[in-house]
């Protein structure tokens, strides 16, 4: 069975007696990121976003909290009403990283790098989209399996919240993660998740050496590069460039780059296959004089 040491092998925290905040749903993954971090001698506050998305969801604020008390931790209720509708596990996903401090940990495993690799993949992801989590502080419990997580978990006396949603097919992860996966084992005979993991990390490795490259770039900006010098650039290199200036702040979520779409016209406008191109956002990116320029629309 596994132990609270076996697991903290696999783990990345902070050295004990650092500080932290921790997001606790209630739920196995985030109540085993709790556990962990107290055993690792981290000083933590927890914090719980209650959505109102569920019924129940105001009795996992009480366990959550009941939880915290038992084991001695600050706790903090967060508040977001999420609109129903189209897309809400993005929009939620948005209201958790406003409302929550940054840097606040939380409990993907390995499972969840893989399967998000997955998800990105089917949405026609590049670098940066196969190699998610990884690097991130935040994400300790990377190197831990799901399944040792629950073991853990269930071993312990503390009453923990199913979230029925994380069962329903209405929503993409789940069909990777309960249909996608276990075809995947069956194909290849053999658990695939490590295999996808370490290709995960072995593309953020590919990607920081990518981002290394574009620090040399970036301090330049679109109105700044003469596009026959662009042309001269490596595609890779025009993509990067393309994708950091283009990026598009959004609710709370930071900031994201644009879509590969955007890309390309963008890059028809630098060869001068176009003049000027509309791109997410509402905005347009013109060339005059061979040089770049981004406004609103």
């Amino acid at each position: 069975m596994p132990t609270a040491s076996s697991l903290l092998l696999a783990c990345t925290f902070a050295p004990s007696g650092t500080r932290v905040d921790v997001a606790v749903s209630g739920g196995p993954d985030s109540v085993g990121l709790l556990l962990l971090a107290i055993e690792q001698g981290l000083i933590v506050t927890v914090h719980h976003v209650d959505h109102h998305a569920r019924a129940t969801s105001c009795d996992d604020a009480s366990i959550v909290e009941s939880l915290s008390t038992k084991l001695g931790v600050p706790f903090v209720l967060h508040d977001v009403d999420v609109a129903p509708g189209g897309n809400f596990e993005s929009r939620a996903r948005s209201a958790r990283r406003a409302t929550l401090p940054s840097g606040v940990l939380t409990g993907h495993t390995m499972d969840d790098l893989a399967e998000t690799v997955l998800l990105n993949l089917l949405r026609g992801a590049g670098v940066d989209g196969l190699s998610p989590l990884v690097g991130d502080s935040s994400k300790p419990l990377l190197g831990v399996r799901r399944s040792d997580l629950h073991e853990f978990v269930a071993a312990q006396s503390y009453e923990v919240v199913h979230d029925e949603t994380n069962d329903s097919p209405i929503f993409l992860r789940n069909r990777v993660r309960h249909e996608m996966l276990p075809l995947l084992n069956d194909i290849a005979q053999r658990d695939v998740v490590p295999i996808v993991a370490r290709q995960a990390w072995l593309m953020g490795e590919e990607r920081a050496w990518l981002d290394e490259l574009l620090r040399r770039d970036v301090g330049r900006s679109l109105d700044a590069v003469d596009c026959r010098e662009l042309r001269e650039w490596p595609l890779a290199r025009q993509r990067r460039w393309l994708r950091y200036h283009l990026r598009l702040a959004d609710e709370g979520d930071g900031e994201h780059p644009p879509s590969a779409d955007d890309v390309e016209r963008a890059l028809a406008v630098v060869r001068g296959d176009v003049i000027a191109t509309e791109i997410t956002g509402g905005r347009r990116l013109a060339r005059s004089g061979q040089y770049l320029a981004l406004s609103k629309n």
